[in-house]
């Protein structure tokens, strides 16, 4: 018996169960079924057992033995190869550079203390296929540190490496510092300081951190708790003259960043360095009360250049934004609102008939307290004595604060020739970029925060593992753009807007993938994260053949379109070849 496949004209063809007979010498074919309704699979088992093949199911012949987590792995560890991280960090291979690498591409999947990470690169875990990959597998925490010591070493190199590749003579280098909490107080460097994160009593790690003018991070730098944000800003200006060896550069930083103090000390007399920031609101009041600034400047226009005596050789851009204006009046009436009720709250503490408040310091602590939580001290006049509290509001200041709202003043040394006013705000604007990679660092993907480190060089070195795993992520950002929530066409974006000074707009393919959670090719977009939890599913399996010793094979799942997508992206591959 035999299978025949029979043509049937424009009609699919027939598949027949024949024998074959032998009459008077002449061979005839007999149909004994109609095999047509099955499908190939069955038919191409038929055939095989017509031939005499012994079928066995798959369960019976093979068995998984792991599987593991690979296709982030593979996503993330590509991109660092793809951008020749590991060779920047490391020339030549080594143990140290592969377990950096691995903490590295750690830090990006899932932060965790250097205890966990090495736990999760064991191979006896199935958190993912990264110790296996790297070659990392029998790492152990104290291993880890070493390689972080091993990499502090390298700082300097890396970073002048990255100055070469992301800046150039003349570029705009955006600087600027956040703080992060300790957990502790062992530690030479943790010291009470401002806290960005809310924790006042919390000991403190400052750090700052130099982008090229897209955001790309090139250099990190780690300083005491305590340490004013001006004082970091020398070290950075001979950073960029002496180790990164360039001539002519725009600096930009905030308003308490470039101080009046350190133009005076680091930047005025430094032939080619040119810089951009921003006044504070007492001298924006300055060129009020001079008559520099006018207010009629905006009845035509958002923004105007100005000059005055008081900043001789620099330019002063001043920009109004309506929608800052409102959102400063409404937070203010809010914040002073909220002040008048506690303050009320302490006013009839002290002529309450039962244990009344007495004494004006006591009084004076309480008082303050609320003026310090809402900030609101200069908009209240207090009258304080042993008996009483009373308090009003000050108009008058109120009103002289409100005149200025959503009005900020660009100061610069670039000349105009070199740049436009609407260029000169348009860079001072790119220090969101700056933000951006510091909420990153420090919430949403790579958690920084807190810091347990004891060793000041142990503090530093996991800040610089965590700014390399930022440049990793900052890459693979923008290559996966087009299927992220992220604006993908942020040209286009600049476009709608009316003028430099009003707020940052998404470009049309933007709003629309937002609005529609699909890309332009209607594949589901999310976030990074999520991403990297659906790139997650692919696994590399450890399977064998029950009945061969020896005999193990690998096999990694095959990508979904959408996954195979975010792939071509990265301009990656899965199987990490």
């Amino acid at each position: 018996m035999y299978i025949d496949i029979v043509p049937n004209r424009k009609s699919p063809p027939a598949v027949l169960l024949r024998e074959s007979i032998r009459e008077h010498g002449k061979i005839r074919k007999h149909t004994l079924a109609n095999l047509s309704s099955l499908s190939a699979v069955q038919i191409e088992f038929l055939r095989r057992i017509l031939r005499g093949e012994t079928l066995v199911c798959a369960q019976d012949v093979f068995e998984t033995l792991r599987s593991r987590p690979h296709g982030h792995v593979a996503a993330v560890l590509g991109t660092v190869r793809r951008l020749g991280l590991e060779s920047l960090i490391g020339s030549k291979p080594s143990r140290e550079r592969d377990l950096a690498v691995a903490m590295i591409v750690a830090r990006i999947l899932e932060p965790r203390s250097k205890l966990a990470t090495a736990r999760a690169l064991d191979a006896e875990t199935l958190h993912s296929s990264l110790g296996e990959v790297m070659a990392v597998e029998d790492a152990d925490e104290d291993e880890l540190y070493e390689a972080m010591d091993w990499l502090l070493a390298r700082q300097e190199r890396i970073e002048q490496e990255l100055a070469k590749r992301h800046l150039s003579e003349g570029t705009l280098t955006l600087y600027d510092v956040t703080s992060t909490y300790f957990e502790g107080r062992h530690c030479p460097l943790a010291r009470l300081g401002h806290s960005r994160d809310g924790k006042t009593d919390k000991l403190q790690i400052v750090f700052g951190l130099l982008t090229n003018e897209e955001g790309c991070p090139v250099a990190v730098e780690v300083f005491e708790g305590n340490t004013g944000d001006p004082v970091t800003l020398t070290s950075q200006v001979r950073k960029i003259r002496e180790r990164f060896g360039l001539r002519r550069v725009v600096l930009v930083g905030d308003r308490g960043m470039i101080t009046s103090a350190r133009i005076r000390e680091d930047l005025k007399g430094v032939e080619g360095m040119e810089w951009i920031t921003a006044l504070r609101g007492p001298a924006i009041r300055k060129l009020v009360g001079e008559g520099s600034l006018q207010f009629s400047l905006f009845d035509q226009r958002d923004l105007a250049e100005i000059h005055s005596p008081a900043y001789p050789g620099e330019r002063l851009i001043v920009c109004k934004n309506p929608l800052l204006a409102d959102e400063r009046r409404r937070k203010r009436a809010e914040l002073l609102a909220a002040t008048e009720c506690e303050l009320t709250r302490v006013a009839t503490a002290t002529s309450r008939a039962r244990n009344p408040l007495r004494d004006s310091a006591k009084i004076g602590l309480r008082a303050g307290r609320v003026l310090g939580r809402f900030k609101m001290a200069k908009h209240f006049r207090l009258e304080i004595t042993d008996t009483s509290f009373r308090f009003e509001r000050n108009q008058a200041r109120i009103e002289q604060e409100a005149a200025l709202d959503g009005i900020y003043v660009i100061r610069t040394s670039v000349p105009p020739e070199v740049l436009t006013a609407e260029s000169a705000v348009r860079s001072y604007k790119r220090l969101a970029g700056v933000e951006r990679a510091f909420r990153s660092l420090k919430t949403v993907d790579l958690q920084v925060r807190p810091i347990y480190h004891r060793k000041a060089d142990r503090v530093r070195a996991h800040i610089l593992l965590c700014t390399l795993a930022y440049y990793v992520e900052w890459h693979m950002r923008r290559a996966l753009a087009p299927i992220l929530f992220d604006d993908h066409d942020k040209e286009a974006g600049e476009k709608l807007r009316a003028s430099v000074v009003a707020p940052a707009r998404r470009s049309t393919a933007g709003e629309l993938k937002a609005w529609t959670k699909r890309s332009e090719e209607n594949e589901p977009i999310g976030s990074f994260q999520s991403l990297l939890v659906d790139l997650a599913t692919i696994v590399k399996n450890r399977n064998r053949a029950k009945a061969m010793e020896g005999s193990d094979f690998e096999t990694i799942t095959t990508p979904t379109p959408h996954q195979q997508r975010a792939f071509d992206l990265l301009k990656v591959s899965y199987r990490l070849s």
